[in-house]
């Protein structure tokens, strides 16, 4: 069992436009989320769509990749693990946020969109 490993694969639909930030250091990170899609048959023998939304944070080339190629819309797979964090609003109140660190991109869909 120690081979196991924090490892997330995901195929979605790119949200929103991805939020690029330039660190001091050079280094840019970017932020987006995708959306991953579930169908069913419910107990009525209908089809049901299930979307899962997912937060998405890219460093240094991999960002730089995103900034250039990914747009709101696009198909992607995305590669990478997956981190917890909380942090405090100024209000005060803890919110906690999970994410996907990606390691790994690609870009799916035709060529030329």
């Amino acid at each position: 069992m120690s081979t196991l490993k924090n490892k997330v694969q995901l195929i979605g639909n790119v949200g929103n436009a991805p939020e690029i930030k330039s660190l001091e250091s050079g280094k840019k990170v970017a932020n987006f989320s995708i959306a991953t899609n579930e169908f069913y048959k419910n107990s009525n023998g209908e089809k049901v769509q299930n979307t899962e939304w997912h937060n998405i944070v890219a460093w240094g080339k991999i960002a730089e990749i995103v900034e250039k190629f990914v747009a709101k819309g696009k198909e992607i797979a995305i590669e990478g693990k997956l981190t917890s964090r909380s942090y405090e609003t100024e209000a005060g109140e803890k919110k906690y946020v999970t994410e996907v660190v990606a390691n790994e991109i690609l870009l799916l869909g035709i060529k030329g969109e």
